[in-house]
């Protein structure tokens, strides 16, 4: 088992200069295109002491994290189960890693930082009109910044549509839901759940 840095290494070649110098303290112009072209991202969070991290996925129309400058992103917080993982998270633990995705590229992008919750109107307001008017947004302090490379997206055929499963290879979500926790009453349908998630969605941009 390895437990020491020095035992990984062994295992590893030292990583190209390359590798090292493309982490960016700041976002430049190609990491801020990458956002504007991007429609999801997964957001990784740490609580206090003890708590397990959590990854957490967050979409929208493509750029809806906004790049305010070179060092700072909003996200805006749009409406989910609200068991608030990742937000409650930051309010013990600053530290927040992002990963975005645009689809048909097969790179990604890797944003560390730190993050606040902004509630003020100068804040929501921003997104009025353009997706919906969220109750907070997650103000991002870029730290790093880098290009990941296309292999791991290569090797899933994430893009590719032989690669897709059909839906029916899994149960829809409630039926999995209602076997893992023992409830007894009839799920919801895979159509059903997402026609009113399309409702909900639908009412949300209607908002503005």
């Amino acid at each position: 088992m390895i437990t020491r840095e020095d035992q990984l290494r062994q295992l590893y070649a030292m990583p190209a200069e390359r590798a090292l110098r493309k982490q960016q303290a700041a976002l430049d112009a190609h990491c801020q295109r990458f956002i504007a072209l991007s429609p999801f991202c997964v957001l990784a969070t740490g609580g206090g002491a003890g708590a397990l991290m959590d990854a957490s996925p967050r979409g929208g129309a493509p750029g809806f994290v906004h790049v305010h400058d070179a060092q700072t992103l909003w996200i805006p917080d749009a409406g989910g189960n609200n068991r608030l993982d990742s937000l409650s998270n930051l309010l013990h633990d600053p530290r927040i890693g992002l990963v975005f995705m645009v689809p048909g590229v097969n790179e990604t992008l890797r944003i560390n930082g730190t993050a606040r919750l902004r509630d003020e109107p100068a804040w929501t307001g921003h997104f009025a009109g353009a997706h919906f008017t969220p109750k907070l947004v997650i103000e991002v302090q870029v730290r790093e910044a880098y290009l990941h490379c296309a292999k791991a997206l290569m090797r899933s055929r994430l893009w590719q549509a032989e690669a897709q499963v059909e839906r029916s290879a899994l149960p829809s979500m409630n039926q999995m839901i209602h076997a893992q926790i023992g409830l007894d009453t009839p799920p919801e349908s895979q159509a059903a759940m997402e026609q009113r998630y399309q409702q909900q969605i639908a009412a949300e941009r209607a908002q503005d």
